[in-house]
């Protein structure tokens, strides 16, 4: 009767292997690395190309979120993106593939690495499968995305990148 019971509970459920298989990478840095200059404000300020193996095939939509929990204020968000088409491979650089919502510098766009001390800041790209499409209020912060996708997640992954601004001005 137990094996009974447990192998339902395999049928029923989703399979972990399937929500760990999910990847996101970035052709412009590896995880735990720098972010080059030219997506941070001391560059191009452009976001950078994203791609995603493996999105599962229940998914509706995608969200992704980008936050630096190093900086002084607490932890700040530089892009939140939602519904982003179940069949996006990858997000292209300086390119929106959903709904943006309003990032901790007011803005509904990517805002990339900018930290205001001299300290090395982590840079967390959080990337979520969805079993439904959000229906939320316009313009969301990522606090208001987070709270909405409780509950909604079918798989997710991360990758994070460093900045440091540099003491010294490059002089032209």
């Amino acid at each position: 009767m137990t094996i009974f019971i447990i192998l339902i509970g395999f049928l029923i459920y989703p399979s972990v292997s399937q929500a760990e298989s999910f990847d996101m990478a970035s052709s412009a840095f590896q995880d735990n690395d720098t972010i080059p200059v030219k997506y941070t404000c001391d560059g191009g300020d452009v976001n950078p190309p994203l791609a995603f193996k493996n999105i599962p095939v229940k998914a509706k939509s995608l969200v992704l979120t980008v936050s630096d929990p190093d900086a002084p204020e607490g932890t700040w968000s530089h892009w939140v993106i939602y519904n982003i088409p179940p069949n996006t491979g990858e997000i292209l650089e300086n390119t929106n593939p959903g709904t943006e919502g309003l990032s901790d510098f007011g803005k509904y766009t990517y805002g990339g690495p900018c930290p205001s001390d001299q300290k090395t800041h982590h840079y967390i790209f959080h990337a979520y499968v969805l079993n439904t499409i959000l229906s939320i209020n316009e313009g969301p912060s990522m606090t208001e995305v987070e709270r909405a996708i409780r509950g909604h997640i079918i798989a997710q992954t991360k990758l994070t990148g460093t900045y440091q601004k540099s003491p010294f001005k490059s002089q032209s």
